[in-house]
C-alpha cells in the first residue's frame, strides 16, 4: 500500500506526526511494535503519575488530623491495587489515542517497522511505500555496565512501574526528573530511600536553589540523599540483597538495599531500523536532522527522542507537528528550545523555564531576581502546603528569561511564565496583570513585584 507519510513509532511524537498529517490531508500510517501511545503513555509519563496521585492520596490520609479530619483505624496502602490502577490509567490513554487515530482515518500497522530503502518501509517482512517517513521510536532507560539490569533486584522505570510488592529499602541510581519522581513515590509509601546522585546537587538541571529546596524535601521525607557520590559496581549477594559499591564524600562504603533502581538517563531508540543501510547520519545515538527535521536522507525525517533536543513528550509533539507541517508545504515557526518548559512530579512539584541563575551568571547577562514564598501565600497555607517559592528571573529589556517553581500544583502554574517567555513579556507587562485571588499563581505576580523592588507582601 502507497502512502503520503509513514511514521515508525506511536508515541506523543509519532501519533501527533501521523494525525497532524491526516488532517492536512496526507493518507497517514503509523507502525507501532508495542502498545499504541509509546513509553509515554503505557510505560512512562501517565502511569507514573498515577502512582504518584495514589501516593499523594496517601500522604493526605495519613495527614488527615492536619486539616480536622478523624480517620479510625491505621491507613494502609495497597500497592498491588495502586499498581492496577495506574494500569488502567495507562489503558485508557492507549485506547483513547487509538480511537484519535481511528477518526483521522490513521492506518495502524502492528510490527517492528524498518527502513528497507528511501521511500520504503518494510514490517516484519512486509513492504509498504511512502513519500515521507519519520523516525519518531523514542527512547528506553540506559543500562550501565557497573549496574546490569536483571529486572528483579536491578530495576529500570519500566520494572519499578509494577512491583508486586514494596521492598523494605531501595537505592535510587540518579535524581533527575524519573529517579525523583520514584524516590517520593516509594518514599512516601514507607520504603526505606536512599539517592545516589554523581553530580553536586539533586535535580542537577534545575536552578541552584530549587535542588536545595527538594534536598530538604527529601530528608523530611526520611529519604537519604549522597551528592558527589559515584557507584562503582553493583552486586546481588546470596541472600538476595544489593550491595552498592559508592565513592562519595565520605570516602569508599558499601550500601545494601532489597532493589535498586536505575535511574541514569535513556538511550534513543535508533537500532534495527536500517539506518545504516540506508545512509542516516547518526551521531552519539542521535540521528542528525536539520531545522525542518530532515535527515540527510531525502524523504527520511526524525523527531522525539531520537535526535539532540531535550528529551521530553511535549517537546516530541510539537517537534512532530512542525516536521509535518513543513512536509506540507507550511511554513511553521520554529521551535525556541530556551523555552521548553520542565516538570518534576515529586511533591513538592517542580517546574522550571528558561535559564537558571547560574546559567544566567555563566552567560554574563545583567539580571535581576525576584521571590516569593509560599509560606507568605493564602492559598497555600489555607492548603497546608506552605514549602516552596516562585523565582523569576528578567534580563535585557527587563524580560523574563528564566522561572523556576517549587510547590504545589506549580507544574499547573507553569504554563504563564512559559508564554511570558515566548512572548517577550517584562516584568512590569507581569507585575500589572491582575492574578486572581486566593490561587497559587498569585505568586508569579509577587515574585515579580518583587524582582521591581515594590512586593506588598514580602
Amino acid at each position: 500500500m502507497n502512502y503520503d507519510v509513514i511514521v515508525i513509532g506511536s508515541g506523543p511524537g509519532g501519533y501527533v506526526a501521523a494525525i497532524r498529517a491526516a488532517q492536512l490531508g496526507m493518507k497517514a500510517a503509523v507502525v507501532e511494535r508495542d502498545a499504541v501511545g509509546g513509553v509515554c503513555l503505557n510505560w512512562g509519563c501517565i502511569p507514573t503519575k498515577a502512582l504518584l496521585k495514589s501516593a499523594q492520596v496517601y500522604g493526605y490520609c495519613k495527614n488527615a488530623a492536619h486539616y480536622g479530619i478523624d480517620i479510625a483505624g491505621e491507613v494502609m496502602p495497597d500497592f498491588a491495587k495502586i499498581v492496577a490502577r495506574s494500569r488502567t490509567v495507562a489503558e485508557t490513554m492507549s485506547r483513547g489515542v487509538q480511537f484519535l487515530l481511528k477518526k483521522n482515518a490513521v492506518d495502524v500497522i502492528a510490527g517492528h517497522g524498518r527502513i528497507a530503502a528511501p521511500g520504503i518501509v518494510d514490517v516484519d517482512g512486509t513492504q509498504y511505500e511512502a513519500r515521507h517517513i519519520v523516525i519518531a521510536t523514542g527512547a528506553r532507560p540506559r543500562e550501565m555496565p557497573f549496574m546490569p539490569v536483571d529486572g528483579r533486584h536491578v530495576i529500570s522505570s519500566r520494572e519499578a512501574l509494577s512491583l508486586e510488592t514494596l521492598p523494605e529499602s531501595m537505592i535510587v541510581v540518579g535524581s533527575g526528573a524519573i529517579g525523583s519522581e520514584f524516590a517520593y513515590l516509594y518514599s512516601t509509601l514507607g520504603v526505606k530511600v536512599t539517592v545516589i546522585e554523581y553530580m553536586p546537587q539533586i535535580m542537577p538541571l534545575e536552578d541552584e536553589e530549587v535542588s536545595k529546596t527538594m534536598e530538604r524535601a527529601f530528608r523530611k521525607m526520611r529519604a537519604t540523599v549522597m551528592t558527589s557520590a559515584t557507584v562503582k559496581a553493583v552486586r546481588v549477594n546470596e541472600q538476595g540483597r544489593c550491595e552498592v559499591d559508592v565513592e562519595g564524600r565520605k570516602g569508599a562504603e558499601t550500601l545494601t538495599a532489597d532493589i535498586v533502581l536505575s535511574a541514569v538517563g535513556i538511550k534513543s531508540n535508533i537500532e534495527n531500523l536500517g539506518l545504516e543501510e540506508v545512509g542516516v547520519n547518526v551521531e552519539r545515538d542521535k540521528i542528525t536532522v536539520d531545522d525542518r527535521y530532515r535527515t540527510n536522507v531525502e524523504g527520511i525525517y526524525a523527531i522525539g527522542d531520537v535526535i539532540p533536543t531535550p528529551a521530553l513528550a511535549h517537546v516530541a509533539s510539537a517537534e512532530a507537528i512542525r516536521c509535518i507541517e513543513h512536509i506540507a508545504g507550511l511554513s511553521p515557526e520554529p521551535i525556541d528550545y530556551t523555552t521548553v518548559p520542565s516538570c518534576i512530579f515529586t511533591s513538592p512539584e517542580v517546574a522550571s523555564v528558561g535559564m537558571t541563575e547560574q546559567q544566567a551568571v555563566k552567560a554574563g547577562i545583567d539580571y535581576r531576581v525576584g521571590r516569593f514564598p509560599f509560606t507568605a501565600s493564602g492559598k497555600a497555607t489555607a492548603a497546608g502546603d506552605r514549602d516552596g517559592f516562585v523565582k523569576v528571573i528578567f534580563g535585557e529589556g527587563d524580560r523574563l528569561i528564566g522561572a523556576h517553581l517549587v510547590g504545589a500544583n506549580v507544574t499547573e502554574m507553569l504554563a504563564e511564565p512559559t508564554l511570558a517567555k515566548q512572548l517577550g513579556v517584562t516584568a512590569e507587562q507581569i507585575a500589572r496583570t491582575i492574578h486572581a485571588h486566593p490561587t497559587m499563581n498569585e505568586g508569579v505576580m509577587e515574585a515579580t513585584e518583587a524582582a521591581c523592588e515594590r512586593a506588598i507582601h514580602l
